[in-house]
């Protein structure tokens, strides 16, 4: 891909979130890589608008590995999105966001708030209670959500400026499995979506995008993969790719072909049959 095309693309087409500009559409996790070192090249490749973390789950894996976790997203340089990954209930996610406020020095945070262990859905009865207590107490709130539409339109109302819902479980990789439902939720909010959790192919994200959601989230997805530098270079171009499709505009699908070509004055040549 011609690197220049695409950063003077993100350039003109910045990422904005609670009046923040990004040069990238594109957040990326931090776990589950096969070691630091990788991680690093990873987002040194792929050059993420914001790197995630947990700070429960980060800090204990720094510590059995013996890697400066935190002097590494240091070295990086890419801003941080603390997550609050395990919260059961809202206290539990409101008590974990102001522990990362102070470790991270950061007002962002990614709202996790988990309903069910087997699916990790998020908990959608309580997740809005959630948001606006946070945005209340100085906050940037990133909820990751369903694409319920109903739930989405709650977030914005008690002060979300974007909405972060999934395309399919976490870590499944499986790609958008409600489509109707996604492209329903883009029509109808006009706030900022990233797409977070279930993407598991460039295409994926490609796709995402060209229906107008305005970033992706990843990490299994890259992490995971046989070469994650590789991975999120291929996740990164994707996403680039599918943002300027949708300011292009696709073709409107057609129900019966089309010629590509005009057929007006070239001969007919009529066969008759042996």
């Amino acid at each position: 891909m011609n690197t220049t095309t695409s950063d003077t693309t993100a350039a003109a087409d910045p990422l904005v979130l609670y009046g923040q500009t990004f040069h990238s559409r594109l957040l990326l996790g931090t776990s589950r890589y096969p070691s630091p070192a990788v991680l690093e090249a990873a987002v040194k490749r792929s050059r993420p608008a914001m790197l995630t973390a947990s700070l429960r789950r980060q800090g204990s894996q720094a510590a059995e590995t013996g890697a400066s976790f935190w002097e590494l997203l240091r070295r990086l340089d890419v801003p941080v999105l603390p997550n609050t990954a395990g919260c059961l209930s809202i206290q539990e996610a409101v008590t974990t966001a102001q522990m990362a406020r102070e470790v991270f020095d950061t007002p962002w945070i990614k709202l996790e708030l988990i309903g069910d262990d087997y699916t990790l859905q998020p908990d959608t009865l309580n997740l809005v209670e959630a948001a606006s207590i946070l945005i209340k107490d100085g906050f940037q709130v990133l909820p990751y959500c369903t694409e319920d539409l109903v739930l989405c339109q709650r977030l914005v109302d008690v002060g979300c400026q974007a909405v972060m819902p999934w395309a399919a479980p976490i870590g499944t990789g499986r790609g958008p499995v409600n489509p109707y439902a996604l492209q329903t939720l883009r029509e109808r909010l006009t706030v900022p979506m990233i797409i977070d959790a279930g993407l598991g192919r460039p295409s994926h994200a490609c796709q995402v995008m060209e229906w107008g959601f305005d970033g992706v989230l990843l990490n299994t997805a890259v992490a995971l993969s046989q070469d994650p530098v590789a991975m999120a270079g291929a996740f990164a171009d994707a996403t680039h790719a599918g943002r300027a499709a949708w300011h292009a505009g696709a073709m409107a699908e057609q129900q019966s072909a089309q010629p590509s070509t005009p057929v007006l004055g070239t001969p007919f040549w009529h066969h008759d049959g042996p």
